[in-house]
């Protein structure tokens, strides 16, 4: 069943648990998380980000999980992951997302408010779900890679500041963390994440999850991470999958697609069992 993003978060945050995000662009990642979240009764994030959308446009995305996600009995939040454009995150609320991340993190504070405090008025609306971002989540890999990612942490004066002028309702913030592949033990500044938590009070988002360890998760979800953002490590699994079949002798794309789906969702149980996000759902 479709929900929005406070549907699952607010009992995520109560619980001291998190709900995973896993971004999906191919049919094979979709059966995969839905078959995990299923099996385990967890409720899940699904959706995908602008930045993926040459793999898959918008619109297939949307037809794909939304009509799967009607089917099932799970809570799921179809989130649209970093919307860079206001015209892109407006393209999701009309195809049926029910949470969208607008993401402005790299403009100027005041632009950032701006921007998103609109988004939220529209999206309300509508019933859909907010999520902004503040400070700046890195890249281990290309232009996007931060000399000294400290200068970029989610401060805690303007992360309250930020939410109490917004009206958002769950805040992605930069404490360590970075998307794609860690080249290096990432070290999360958890206190800061305990101080954003009693600051801005609502659901708080990591992005740049996989690579993390097993501790890490925990303690940041034990200090007030409710959201974490899976796509790089479901995205190799899937490769993994296709070795195996290869290496099994398997030639035709069809035999391919189950060990695809195999590989993914192990990946995918593994994290909602490490965010204790299991039987979950009532």
């Amino acid at each position: 069943m479709l929900c929005n993003l406070n549907e699952v978060l607010l009992d995520a945050q109560k619980g001291k648990y998190a709900v995973g995000l896993f971004n999906s662009v191919t049919l094979e990642m979709t059966e995969a998380i839905f078959r995990a979240a299923e099996k385990l009764n967890s409720p899940v994030i699904m959706g995908t980000a602008e930045i993926l959308l040459p793999a898959a446009s918008l619109e297939s995305v949307a037809d794909m999980i939304i009509n799967r996600a009607k089917r099932s009995k799970i809570p799921v939040v179809l989130h649209y992951d970093h919307g860079l454009t206001f015209e892109k995150c407006m393209e999701a609320l009309k195809l049926g997302y029910t949470s969208v991340m607008y993401d402005c993190s790299t403009e100027s504070y005041d632009e950032n408010v701006s921007r998103v405090r609109e988004m939220v008025k529209i999206a309300h609306a509508m019933n859909v779900t907010v999520e902004g971002e503040l400070g700046h989540v890195g890249d281990n890999d290309g232009a996007g890679k931060l000399e000294k990612p400290s200068d970029y942490y989610t401060s805690v004066e303007m992360a309250e500041d930020f939410t109490h002028k917004t009206g958002i309702d769950a805040l992605a913030i930069a404490v360590g963390n970075a998307h794609g592949d860690y080249k290096f033990p990432p070290k999360l500044d958890f206190q800061r994440i305990r101080d954003i938590r009693d600051a801005a009070k609502i659901p708080l988002v990591l992005h740049g999850g996989s690579g993390l360890s097993d501790n890490d998760f925990k303690t940041a979800i034990d200090c007030g991470i409710c959201k974490v953002n899976i796509f790089t490590d479901i995205n190799k699994a899937q490769v993994f999958g296709m070795k195996q079949a290869i290496n099994s002798g398997i030639v035709g794309a069809f035999d391919i697609v189950p060990y695809e789906i195999d590989a993914i969702q192990n990946v995918v149980e593994k994290y909602m069992r490490l965010f204790s996000s299991v039987n979950h759902v009532a």
